[in-house]
């Protein structure tokens, strides 16, 4: 009984993190189905993820773009609802736009 007990708990704390942001403070329907779909939520730790690291592969100009394209795919995101496919495609989409942007960098051989 005691480890059932404890594996709840654990998972509970780890889903209450592991998005992007902090789950017990979700308040939009978006977020809430983040937080309560594992898919999504991977999904936005892939996202948030990637965005970080390319942000700090680009010059200022390039990352002041970059933040005005992840606010207006926020409002989008945001926009979803707790619409389960409306946030994966939302997810997908951005990811590839993401990985598109990855692709355009000169990388050493």
């Amino acid at each position: 009984m005691k480890k059932a007990v404890l594996s709840c708990a654990l998972f509970i704390s780890f889903t209450t993190s592991a998005a992007s942001f902090d789950c017990t403070k979700a308040r939009s329907a978006d977020e809430k189905a983040i937080c309560t779909n594992l898919m999504l939520n991977d999904k936005d730790v892939e996202m948030t993820t990637t965005y970080r690291l390319l942000c700090g592969l680009f010059a200022m100009g390039t990352q002041g773009d970059m933040q005005d394209a992840q606010q207006a795919w926020l409002n989008h995101r945001r926009q979803c609802g707790g619409n389960i496919t409306c946030l994966t495609n939302a997810y997908n989409s951005r990811l590839q736009q993401l990985n598109a942007m990855y692709l355009t960098i000169n990388k050493p051989l």
